[in-house]
């Protein structure tokens, strides 16, 4: 059951994976993650190869080599176990794929591990994943317009990510994001984002590190009144972010989007009202009363009076 239920939820995603296939970075990650794998299959390849195994044959995996692939499988299970979207799953398994690769081709040849090394170096630092581009209701800030935009109206509710495009993590849950602002966003619960790898001054003002051992990265907080009222993660007195999981149900109960987004429908029929209030008395046409400075009735004036 372990392993029908990875099975069924690859197969479920399979639409969604098959595009990601079409991109040439997840194409790039997934033949560096399966390269041992192809060069000991290979014919012609394989046969010049060194191995460990009894019977001589250099075409398929040794012992210890079967040993690392299992080990390999079990961390990734166990990885998986707290993933919230299919992008994380997938990059777990890449991610952990290259490291078992490292491996094992230093064990296999030490001049074949420092390519494949220098390889994952250069691939690490040249490609980056692709950025969520659908659709959503957002507001980006910068370091000179997130403060401003906070206080500008003291009824509006704002829930602000603090994130970095080099965090796999930010990258991972923005179309969860995405989709909560399509489906909570009006005119008095709005939702903003800030890139803390980019404005320095932002994370040490709010506190977010940016550190990838802080482990505070995305960063949820809720402001009301440019004011903070609680962020996810917590973090403790050592500085360091209590493990929470960024998943849409999570966010949802702690940030009682449902009960803010009830709240905000009527701040926004309020100001429509408002908006539709006429803002000078009416003119009163020719012949009507008019009310005198006493409270009775005056005939206005026509041009033929006058």
């Amino acid at each position: 059951m372990a392993l029908l239920t990875p099975l069924f939820a690859f197969l479920y995603h399979l639409p969604q994976v098959y595009k990601w296939l079409l991109k040439p970075y997840y194409v790039a990650s997934l033949l560096m993650a399966v390269a041992f794998l192809l060069v000991r299959k290979s014919p012609g390849i394989c046969e010049h190869l060194p191995t460990q195994r009894e019977d001589g044959n250099s075409c398929d995996f040794d012992w210890r080599e079967v040993e690392i692939l299992m080990f390999l499988s079990a961390i990734v299970m166990m990885k998986n176990r707290r993933a919230i979207t299919v992008e994380q799953h997938v990059g777990n398994i890449i991610l952990f794929s290259k490291v078992a690769n490292v491996i094992l081709f230093f064990r296999l040849d030490i001049r074949m591990g420092l390519l494949y090394l220098t390889l994952c170096i250069v691939f690490l630092m040249t490609c980056k994943p692709p950025i969520y581009m659908g659709p959503e209701y957002i507001k980006y800030f910068s370091d000179k317009t997130i403060d401003e935009e906070l206080d500008r109206d003291t009824r509006v509710t704002w829930i602000v990510e603090f994130f970095a495009n080099w965090s796999p993590e930010c990258q991972s849950f923005a179309s969860v994001y995405a989709d909560l602002s399509l489906k909570y966003n009006c005119a008095g619960l709005k939702f903003g984002k800030v890139d803390v790898g980019r404005y320095g001054e932002v994370s040490k003002k709010y506190k977010v590190s940016t550190s990838p051992l802080s482990k505070q990265l995305p960063s949820l907080l809720l402001f009301q009144g440019g004011k903070e009222l609680m962020r996810r993660p917590q973090v403790d007195k050592k500085g360091r972010a209590v493990s929470w999981s960024f998943t849409e149900e999570n966010i949802i109960r702690e940030f009682n989007l449902n009960e803010l987004y009830q709240k905000s429908k009527k701040l926004s029929k309020g100001k429509a009202e408002k908006v539709a209030e006429p803002k000078f008395p009416a003119v009163p046409e020719e012949g009507e009363l008019e009310a005198g400075p006493n409270g009775q009735d005056v005939v206005p004036e026509t041009k033929k009076d006058k």
